[in-house]
C-alpha cells in the first residue's frame, strides 16, 4: 500500500471551498471599481476605451461622467449579486454571467483600444504597461468568471426553488 492509497489527494480545483476565493475577489472588485466610477478621474480614465468600442461607445450620449456611473451601476450590481449568489444560486449564477460578459467586453479593447501594441518592443504581441498590461489582467478575471458560473450552474436544479 502505497502513501496515495491511504490519504484523499484532491486536485485543488476539486474544492468547492476554492470558489468561494474567487467569487469573494470578483465581489471585491466589482464593488471598488464600480464605486470608483463615480469619481472624475475613473471617468476621463475610462472614457477612451468606452470611446473606441464598437459595443460601448453608445455611452457617449450621456456624457463622460454618465456614461461612468452607467458603467458603475452596472459593476455595483454584479457585486451585489455575486454577495446574494453566495446564499441564492439562481444570483450566483447570474452574477458569474454578468461577470464573464463584462470581462469578454473589456478584452475586446485589445483590438479597439490605440495604444495597446508597444510600438518600440516591435508592436503585437508586445503590449503596452497601459492599456495592454491593464486589460490582459481580465483574461484571468474571465476565467473567474466562467468558473464560478460554471460552479453556479452545474446543477440544474439547484438554480430553480423546490
Amino acid at each position: 500500500m502505497s502513501i496515495f492509497d491511504r490519504y484523499d489527494f484532491l486536485v485543488a480545483e476539486h474544492s468547492q471551498r476554492d470558489l468561494s476565493l474567487l467569487r469573494w475577489a470578483l465581489v471585491i472588485v466589482f464593488l471598488w471599481f464600480g464605486a470608483m466610477k463615480f469619481t472624475a478621474y475613473e471617468a476621463a480614465g475610462i472614457a477612451p476605451f468606452i470611446e473606441h468600442s464598437p459595443i460601448m461607445s453608445w455611452l457617449g450620449i450621456f456624457g463622460t461622467q454618465g456614461q461612468s456611473y452607467f458603467i458603475g451601476l452596472i459593476e455595483l450590481t454584479i457585486g451585489l449579486f455575486l454577495i446574494i449568489g453566495a446564499f441564492r444560486p439562481l444570483f450566483s449564477a447570474l452574477g458569474a454571467l454578468m461577470s464573464a460578459a463584462t470581462y469578454l467586453i473589456t478584452l475586446t479593447f485589445f483590438v479597439t483600444t490605440p495604444g495597446v501594441a508597444e510600438q518600440t518592443a516591435g508592436g503585437f504581441p508586445a503590449i503596452s504597461a497601459a492599456p495592454g498590461q491593464f486589460l490582459l489582467k481580465d483574461a484571468v478575471l474571465l476565467a473567474a468568471s466562467l468558473v464560478l458560473l460554471s460552479a453556479s450552474v452545474r446543477h440544474r436544479g439547484a438554480l430553480v426553488p423546490s
